[in-house]
């Protein structure tokens, strides 16, 4: 379905982002009324597509389920909202189980799923497909399983630019052309009983990072907008392993390489990890990424190559076949003359994954009426300060279901949505121009103000460069311009924001927030998640 007189005015229920999160939404609703998929680009083009290296799930039965509880608590360095993690692993092996009787294919051997394991994971639990094309597969069999149902519609190439309230309550939303196919369609106001926010991260607040481009945290600021609690902000996971080539992508290097058995080396060839951790290269992801970024600094603050190194691996009597295991990874590595099994890989660290987004309930409720979140745009507490590795796609999984049941229970009415907004101006080619200066400048600032390493000043620093740039882009805003580039760069300056300021307020270490001027964890006061309100305040709660 594409924008204009074929998206109805009315739709039972809207849903933000086609990933994992809001596809299997989507399903659990299909069956009592119909739905709406708005999607940026084409379906499939999320932060699930290009999930590398598996599916974490416990189906070998109680003590699995109960020691993977404790791995997820354990990574989050004491934030996880233990009855969310306990829903996650009480409920996943299930989803999960649902998904490969929808067509899901992960990899077998003699017809048993074969498992993996990857950091701070006490035992083999990662299901994969395709050796490191897991995320896709997850994204082709839930396409497929939501394009059988007659009753869920898909808005492609489509915006969502503003949420609507009617009283306390949001009732439904404003659609425009997000370029492509559906490039000229007029803005169009839907009404809906609920709106779903499953629209995934905001890596590309970050100069560097593994996430698509579609990443910029859009349904976390609408719904900030709107006047939905944030909550945990200061925790972006930075992933350790990211291609480090000048001129290339931050292209991800899945964990899965070291949990069969890479070490990690810096220029002088030696393994360092045992300086850091217990587990080595195997320890939780925000220990290992803050090493390889130490690692990789000189004493006058320059960078210095880390390497991933998996010579070894195919030797030592080791029966693995690195280009077979690692098809994607392999053959994007070949572009450049890598090859795993020959060459140690430059790699540093890029930002990842968000624990935090919008503050939901267990049942992905956030603070306002007839507004839901779930996947990594919400945050559940689940995550803690720190995600265990291949927990995000079973998230998307158990949370989305779990989102669209309350949307059901919840029943709330059609509520009339009032007129569209009038189309906006296109960006001028100054403006143009204008507007990736300031978007490159906060992305550049995040990264040095509010990234692996912080502290009072750089925070402070990134505030005022973020107040620089938010004035550009609030300018263009104000002269009446649009279009999706002028949306996404609204949309990282206020999730770009909220990082700063929750970091700001965090004045501890713990997960992926490390402050040089705050380096212990401080449990007696910070042992809270953080909570960013409507009216700007960040406050420290219990849940």
């Amino acid at each position: 379905m594409k924008l204009g007189s074929e998206v109805d005015s009315f739709v039972d229920f809207l849903i933000m982002g086609a990933g994992v999160a809001g596809l299997r939404a989507a399903v659990e609703l299909a069956a009592h009324g119909d739905v709406l998929v708005v999607t940026k680009e084409s379906l499939g083009e999320s932060n699930t597509h290009y999930a590398q290296g598996g599916i974490a799930v416990a189906m070998e039965g109680g003590e699995d389920v109960a020691l993977h509880l404790e791995d997820t608590v354990n990574a989050g360095d004491g934030l996880v909202y233990r009855p969310a993690a306990e829903l996650l692993v009480t409920e996943g092996p299930a989803r999960v189980a649902e998904l490969i009787e929808w067509g899901a294919n992960f990899d077998r051997e003699a017809g048993r799923l074969l498992k993996t394991r990857e950091g701070a994971h006490s035992l083999a639990r990662i299901l994969h497909a395709s050796g490191d094309a897991t995320g896709a597969e997850i994204s082709r069999s839930l396409v497929a399983c939501a394009r059988s149902h007659p009753r869920i519609h898909f808005a492609e190439w489509t915006m969502v630019t503003g949420l609507v309230k009617a009283g306390n309550r949001v009732a439904g939303a404003d659609l425009a052309s997000a370029g492509g196919p559906a490039n000229g369609n007029s803005p169009q106001r839907v009404g809906t009983r609920a709106v779903l926010i499953a629209s995934g991260g905001a890596g590309q607040v970050y100069s560097d990072t593994t996430n698509p481009a579609v990443a910029t945290g859009d349904g976390i600021a609408l719904a900030a907008r709107a006047g939905a609690e944030l909550a945990d902000m200061e925790f972006y996971q930075f992933h350790p392993t990211a291609l480090s080539i000048p001129g290339t992508p931050r292209f991800l290097l899945s964990e899965a390489l070291r949990g069969e058995g890479a070490y990690l080396r810096n220029d002088c060839g030696e393994r360092f990890m045992e300086r850091y951790h217990a587990l080595l290269e195997l320890a939780p992801r925000d220990v290992v990424a803050r090493a390889i970024a130490r690692e990789g600094m000189d004493e006058n603050g320059g960078v210095r190559p880390v390497y991933l190194d998996m010579r070894h691996v195919t030797g030592q009597g080791k029966d693995i076949d690195l280009h077979k295991r690692f098809p994607g990874i392999s053959a994007f590595l070949a572009q450049y003359g890598l090859d795993l099994a020959r060459d140690p890989i430059p790699v540093r660290p890029a930002a990842h994954y968000l624990m935090g987004g919008v503050r939901t309930d267990l049942a992905g409720r956030t603070s306002l009426g007839g507004l839901y979140a779930a996947g990594e745009a919400a945050c559940t507490g689940v995550h803690g300060a720190n995600r265990l590795a291949s927990n995000s796609l079973l998230e998307g999984l158990v949370f989305g279901a779990r989102a669209a049941q309350s949307m059901l229970a919840d029943g709330l009415p059609l509520a009339a949505a009032g007129a569209p907004l009038a189309a906006c101006t296109p960006l001028s080619g100054s403006e143009s121009e204008l507007l990736d200066v300031c978007v490159a400048k906060l992305q550049k600032s995040m990264w040095t103000c509010a990234g692996l390493l912080r502290d009072a000043a750089t925070l402070r620093e990134g505030l005022r460069a973020h107040a620089e740039c938010d004035a550009g882009i609030e300018h263009l805003v104000q002269e009446g311009r649009g279009g999706r580039r002028l949306a996404e760069a609204q949309a990282l300056s206020r999730v770009a924001h909220a990082i700063l300021r929750s970091a700001m307020a965090r004045a501890e270490s713990r997960g992926a927030h490390f402050r040089n001027d705050y380096p212990q964890r401080n449990d007696a006061d910070f042992q809270k998640h953080s909570v960013l309100r409507r009216d700007g305040r960040v406050v420290f709660e219990e849940w």
